[in-house]
């Protein structure tokens, strides 16, 4: 992989390794919500990966994938695998939540069990929107001291 030094050039916003990780699991759609990709994502999981061939074609088209979340959503200070791997394994305790300094639905999360797992699958459907905007936030925040 090359490295362009144009200023068109983005910094990727998803880990094209975490991406495989993810892709081990695929078969229930883990990836593919990490790419920003909610509906194919949930017809993965209640099909076993489109009866496991989508989840094997999957596995040549993650650098696309990646490439493509990363022209979709806003880098910037919150980091975009760290957020999914903390919403992935303790979504029910709210981590991911307070990591994105939403301490409120944080609490929320830890005292309900992910506000009883439907707000785990809330974020697991909105989590790269969520960041994106927190990221454009900060940005805002960022550009208002410069001035």
């Amino acid at each position: 992989m090359t490295h362009a030094s144009t200023s068109d050039q983005r910094a990727p916003t998803h880990n094209l390794w975490l991406g495989y990780v993810l892709w081990i699991f695929g078969f229930m759609g883990a990836h593919r919500f990490y790419y920003g990709k909610p509906l194919t994502g949930t017809l993965w999981f209640f099909t076993l990966g489109l009866f496991f061939v989508g989840w094997i074609i999957d596995l040549l088209l993650i650098p696309s994938m990646a490439r493509e979340a990363t022209t979709r959503f806003r880098n910037g200070p919150i980091d975009y695998s760290l957020s999914w791997l903390l919403l992935t394994f303790t979504g029910v305790f709210g981590l991911h939540r307070f990591y994105m300094r939403k301490i409120v639905t944080g609490i929320i999360y830890l005292l309900t069990g992910g506000l009883f797992l439907l707000g785990i699958l809330y974020d697991f459907w909105t989590l790269n929107q969520q960041l994106s905007e927190c990221n454009a936030r900060d940005d805002g925040k960022r550009l208002g001291k410069d001035l």
